[in-house]
């Protein structure tokens, strides 16, 4: 394939083009309650043609090859109308040339695992909430997704890489006849199909956790000092802070532009952010983002100053940064965007049990049940928390959220453990859909928290 899109690129005339083929194939099963509702398996595949012309980027993609050169002739004319109303020129910052192929190590293949096998297990985890008093539905579904992808570049890159995804993941939800609750529940990753074996603990887990919410007290609205789990602290610093590292979100805000300068000083001392996809194993690893591009870690936040931000090639160039590999696509029906790979705090040296005697009195947060940021502030709702006394863990919480400003709240941040933990089941729907976008960190203190509640 790779010698096929090198004679397809040999007939472009431009400063610059690219071109991607991808085959994606996509394996879902699906229970609701105890039925399975879906079995499928979809291959698709499609090409996505940039081409860089009058300083002008226009993008087109298409699903037959023999539909190359009219794609062409759309993404040239679109750039001649661009540069003829766009007053802002466009460049690319320079790259490496790089010829790999690049397959990930697997701990089990997925492709070699029967579907009937991946049937069984997605069933026997569904099945094991309802050993639990009060569980009364769950949806859990297995997924697989293989990206497949071939790119090519007029200045002579050749990258063929595969990208494996699966998780199985859902929700459970209890009932006492009055009242609902429901809990995510999910395992997964990009490094094989073992990481979904022996996982019945986990699923277990997570139904006591909805099973006790129903006995939970709903929490009391006001201002605390707070412990965030790992995955409510990492979804805090993946939705409130790093999109604002990404260069395309700030670089037509000139507010948050001002606000996001290098050298800024953002969060306290003691606060380290960094953005790596080069973590082998974990869910957000690749080697190469969809513009050719070597990944590579980025330290974003070093002791609370901005030191770093994600990049493009064209944002590279514009902001006169670095590029650093963060520029991803869904699949072969969009062109690249600048994406998080693995995105977290830093670990420092508290163990949890010396949080939660620094914390003394306050709550502990755990999981984030969705949540929305504007601008600058942001508001998450966390699945259960709990009362923390004298530095013990008491009566459990629900009906929890929390909100602020992100850069209060990045300056109240008192303390952080040492067990970071990276998720497992993550994804981001900003423009398009990244299902391997990972974050994460250890347990945090943050004070003067505002949590909303009865």
């Amino acid at each position: 394939m790779i010698e096929k899109l090198k004679s397809l690129l040999s007939k472009i005339s431009a400063d610059y083009a690219d071109l991607r083929y991808e085959i994606k194939t996509e394996t879902k099963i699906v229970f609701s309650g105890h039925e399975i509702t879906e079995v499928s398996s979809c291959p698709a595949d499609g090409f996505v043609l940039r081409v860089l012309k009058k300083n002008t980027l226009a993008s087109t993609t298409f699903t037959r090859e023999q539909d190359f050169e009219k794609a062409l002739k759309t993404a040239l004319s679109n750039a001649e109308i661009m540069a003829q109303n766009d007053p802002v020129p466009v460049g690319f910052a320079l790259v490496p040339v790089i010829k790999d192929k690049f397959f990930p190590g697997l701990e089990e293949d997925p492709e070699k695992i029967p579907i009937e096998e991946k049937i069984e297990l997605t069933r026997h985890y569904n099945e094991i909430p309802y050993q639990v008093p009060n569980i009364i539905h769950t949806d859990i579904s297995y997924n697989e997704t293989i990206r497949e992808k071939c790119f090519v570049n007029t200045e002579g890159t050749e990258i063929v890489e595969k990208l494996i995804t699966t998780r199985i993941a859902g929700s459970i939800i209890s009932s006492d006849g009055k009242t609902l609750q429901t809990v995510r529940v999910g395992v997964g990753g990009s490094n094989g199909f073992a990481v979904l074996r022996n996982r019945e603990e986990h699923f277990l887990k997570k139904a006591e956790i909805a099973s006790k919410l129903l006995n939970a007290v709903p929490v009391k609205a006001g201002i605390y000092n707070v412990i965030l789990n790992q995955n409510l602290a990492g979804v805090f610093t993946h939705e409130a802070f790093g999109h604002f590292s990404e260069a395309d979100l700030i670089e037509n805000n000139p507010t948050m532009r001002d606000r996001m300068k290098i050298g800024a000083r953002l969060g306290n001392d003691i606060l380290n952010i960094v953005d790596d996809p080069t973590i082998p194993g974990q869910l957000g690893f690749y080697k190469y983002d969809d513009e050719g591009v070597a990944a590579k870690p980025v330290q974003l936040l070093k002791n609370g100053v901005l030191v770093g931000r994600l990049h493009s090639r064209r944002t590279a160039h514009a902001f006169n940064e670095e590029p650093n590999g963060h520029c991803v696509a869904e699949d072969y029906r969009y062109a690249p965007i600048i994406r998080m790979g693995t995105i977290f705090i830093q670990p420092r040296d508290k163990s949890f049990e010396e949080l939660l005697e620094l914390l003394g009195d306050g709550l502990y947060l755990c999981d984030a049940m969705g949540g929305q940021t504007s601008g600058e502030n942001f508001t998450f709702a966390a699945q259960y928390g709990y009362v923390v006394r004298n530095g013990k863990i008491t009566d459990m919480l629900r009906d929890i959220n929390i909100s602020g400003n992100l850069y209060e709240t990045l300056n109240n941040i008192e303390a952080i453990g040492n067990d970071l933990k990276l998720g497992e089941v993550g994804g981001c729907g900003k423009g398009q859909l990244n299902i391997r976008s990972c974050y994460g960190a250890p347990h945090i203190i943050v004070k003067n928290a505002v949590i909303g509640g009865v």
